[in-house]
């Protein structure tokens, strides 16, 4: 179980929140009201964006590797992995109000299932660059790493718990899929 706390506690860190604090932006109130790279890349500019991407799928990197220096099965570091999104959509430190959980997913399954996750971010890149909608892409990369990773040969435990970070990761763009379907959905690039 302390893999599976550490893993929370690391996808918790709200890199988003303290990056955009320090330019005075409160990210929770500021943009979409998102704690992500996406709206600091919104609120803030392109710099803090890459970098809270950047250190969010650290997170995800990093509690699986916690999470196999302390346990070492399968199921047991996926499981981490997932606390690790977890904690980044619902972090204690700001009263459950967090992000979508896309970058931190990145890293988790870069480790578990690097295969899957490099045909779900190539799926990401070509979707993002066509529509320049960030968050269509996170959708479909979303949906497509669990047969991804199944294609892959993952472990099953790999392959449900992408199954689950899907359904939770979707569930936070449920807001960003109605939009998309009125046409009033942001474009990459577009200012807060």
């Amino acid at each position: 179980m302390l893999p599976i706390l550490l893993g929370y506690l690391a996808g918790s860190v709200p890199f988003a929140y303290l990056l955009a604090r320090l330019k005075g932006i409160d990210v929770r109130i500021a943009g979409s009201g998102n704690v992500g790279a996406a709206n600091v890349l919104r609120t803030t500019g392109p710099w803090r964006g890459v970098i809270v991407m950047s250190l969010d799928v650290a997170k995800g990197i990093g509690a699986v590797a916690i999470a196999h220096m302390l346990a070492g099965g399968t199921a047991l570091i996926a499981l981490s992995g997932a606390a690790a999104v977890v904690g980044h959509v619902y972090p204690v430190w700001l009263r459950f109000h967090g992000g979508k959980g896309v970058a931190v997913a990145a890293g988790v399954f870069t480790v578990l299932s690097p295969g899957a996750t490099a045909m779900a971010a190539g799926l990401f890149l070509i979707i993002a660059w066509i529509t320049r909608y960030v968050s269509l892409a996170s959708i479909a990369a979303t949906l497509a790493l669990p047969p991804a990773a199944w294609i892959v040969g993952a472990p099953l435990s790999v392959i449900l718990v992408a199954a689950g970070t899907a359904v939770l990761i979707l569930f936070r763009h449920r807001t960003n899929w109605s939009r998309l379907r009125r046409g009033t959905e942001r474009r990459m690039g577009a200012r807060a």
